[in-house]
């Protein structure tokens, strides 16, 4: 059954903060506009953590069908979104141990609540959505928040919070943090309706996402890009937005137990990746709302720190050319080292041509480029790990989109001449064809290329073709001039605070983790905070990387173990600890065993703290 408001609802102050109840209130934020609302039940073969694919479901290698390829329903949608999600973010392979020694897949039934949000000063809203279990325990109310990693769609931390909180009882909040995956189709015009179906403004849809484009633009538009409102500035508030939404629909879902307010209401923020850094800002908001932050390897920046946009650079440029100056044993595959060895060796000579590095052998110019991220704060483990980053080309993707972001740039402004399209076999850009543009709500992940969606760069240019565009990129940190000026300007609103004093917050990342390494984040996070007298723990865990998912790959698996199982123990622990059972975790050095090639996961290598 799906029911759909027609009208727009603004969430009272007196509902949100229980203006009713007895006591003293914990917040007293603005309340927020949320439009929009649908709401769905979940129950038989529909549940709120699979979508009834269960875990055999979640790891077939193909994603589940649409009936009509051109025109899948919002059932059709949502499943393979959620599919979609799992598989981005979690290592589901046979003997990776998800499901037995950590992690589940049960089926959950409830009900969804979905909203728009839109935080005060921004023009593009964000996307919520509120699962509400069956067995949502009244007596021990609690809500687990969580935004989107990377920039996925809302049901991008659905691996992380649902599988925690659903099974035990909690309503489990996400956001897109004003990213996601609500593409519009410039040639189309339309993009994502509330549901996730295709639809046009020709057509009077009520579309999640807009741009500010001329209409006789060409291409694809997306909210992280060219939303013009910087949102990873605002990451906290669509975090607390997310929260107080979670209120709104459980005095909807549960009505004899309502109010549910922040003061009778349990909330946990969690995330990993850019949800880690999100969960962090949130942390540091004014008001009594959350009760415990618990954040896997944040993209956070703070005075001391580098942000994402300065090390990726950096490493765009630097990196392929510096991997070469390891052993190629040291770097787990794919990328496979023969594919990917002459664009590297490439890359080294265009470095000496530019002036950027010296030596006159490719073994000279690695070395010099090696040294040189050494010398800004790179270990040898993230090199390693971060061979991923620069053998997918992920390095650019991100700096392209983060660049028109903090410089809010629109559609066609950006200023290094990067655009997003669909695109023929030669890479030249054309419109995207009905099935493309109906998947991409579902299948993609927010920073283009991938689902059928490309990178245009308007610099390519032999013979290192992306050479000329990264470096107009990178002058975008370092160089001069009104863009420069106006990029930098919007990194800096993205600095984090301390957190609020009194507050229980667990950081955890691994150590070998190449694509946000830990010097540049976490570490210079926990240290100020802590200096600052905060109630902040920090597990650091050896042979852990960035990616859970690429432990299906035998290789990664082999070197690596998973991050999610500390997330999971993390929040345990804090829950544990609101409960008056435990203490906070310590600060930890986790010292795992990778479990070698072809073996299965135990708990041995994991290496759990027992406290």
């Amino acid at each position: 059954m799906i029911r759909i408001p027609v009208r727009a609802v603004a969430v009272s102050l007196a509902v949100l903060l229980g203006a009713c109840a007895s006591g003293p209130q914990r917040d007293s934020t603005e309340a927020p506009m949320f439009t929009s609302e649908r709401s769905t039940d979940h129950r038989g073969n529909d549940d709120l953590l699979t979508a009834g694919l269960g875990l055999d479901g979640l790891r077939a290698m193909t994603p589940p069908a649409f009936a009509d390829a051109a025109h899948p329903t919002a059932t059709e949608l949502r499943r393979r979104a959620i599919w979609s999600n799992w598989r981005g973010i979690a290592d589901l392979a046979a003997g990776g141990g998800y499901g037995t020694l950590y992690g589940t897949t049960q089926a959950v039934p409830g009900r969804e609540y979905s909203a728009l949000a839109t935080v005060p000063g921004a023009t593009q809203p964000h996307r919520v959505l509120v699962q509400v279990p069956d067995v949502f325990d009244k007596a021990r109310r609690c809500v687990v928040v969580a935004p989107a990693s990377g920039s996925r769609g809302v049901y991008g931390a659905i691996s992380i919070a649902g599988a925690w909180g659903l099974p035990k009882g909690c309503a489990v909040a996400y956001t897109d943090k004003g990213a996601g995956t609500d593409y519009f189709d410039l040639d189309a015009q339309g993009g994502a309706r509330a549901d996730g179906t295709f639809g046009t403004l020709d057509a009077g849809d009520d579309l999640a996402f807009v741009p500010d484009a001329p209409i006789a633009a060409s291409g694809v538009a997306f909210k992280h890009a060219h939303s013009k409102d910087n949102p990873e500035a605002h990451w906290g508030r669509h975090v607390q937005q997310a929260a107080q939404f979670a209120l709104h629909a459980l005095d909807e879902a549960l009505p004899d137990a309502a109010p549910f307010t922040f003061d009778n209401t349990r909330v946990i923020a969690v995330g990993i990746s850019n949800g880690g850094g999100a969960v962090l800002r949130a942390a540091e908001l004014d008001g009594d709302w959350l009760d415990a932050v618990v954040a896997g390897e944040p993209n956070v920046f703070v005075e001391g720190g580098r942000p994402i946009y300065d090390f990726a650079t950096e490493a765009a440029l630097l990196q392929p050319c510096a991997l070469l100056h390891l052993a190629p044993e040291s770097l787990a595959q794919p990328p496979m080292r023969a594919q990917v060895e002459p664009m590297w060796t490439l890359r080294c000579a265009s470095l000496k041509a530019a002036g950027l590095v010296t030596g006159d052998t490719t073994a000279g110019q690695a070395k010099s480029a090696y040294d040189a991220m050494r010398a800004s704060g790179w270990t040898d483990a993230a090199l390693r790990s971060g061979a991923a980053s620069s053998g997918f080309d992920l390095w650019r993707s991100v700096a392209a989109t983060y660049a028109s972001a903090y410089g809010r740039y629109g559609v066609g402004e950006h200023p290094c001449g990067y655009a997003f399209s669909a695109q023929n076999a030669d890479f030249s850009p054309r419109a995207a064809t009905a099935e493309e543009r109906a998947a991409w709500w579902s299948d993609a992940a927010g920073i283009p290329p991938g689902n059928g969606v490309g990178l245009i760069d308007a610099k390519v240019a032999p013979p290192d073709l992306t050479l000329p565009g990264l470096q107009c990129l990178r002058a975008l940190w370092d160089g001069q001039g009104a863009d420069a000026d106006r990029v930098r300007s919007g990194i800096a609103e993205t600095r984090a605070s301390l957190p609020r004093a009194g507050l229980p917050v667990v950081v955890v990342h691994g150590l070998d983790d190449g694509l946000v390494p830990p010097a540049f984040s976490s570490a210079p996070y926990v240290a100020a905070a802590q200096a600052a007298g905060r109630e902040v723990r920090y597990w650091q865990v050896e042979n852990v990387e960035h990616f859970d998912a690429f432990l299906g790959f035998p290789d990664y698996a082999a070197r690596y173990v998973p991050s999610l199982p500390y997330v999971y123990a993390a929040l345990d622990r804090v829950d544990a600890y609101l409960d008056g059972k435990a203490s906070l975790p310590s600060d930890a050095v986790i010292a795992t065993t990778p479990r070698g090639a072809g073996k299965p996961l135990e708990a041995g290598n994991l290496a759990i703290p027992a406290n």
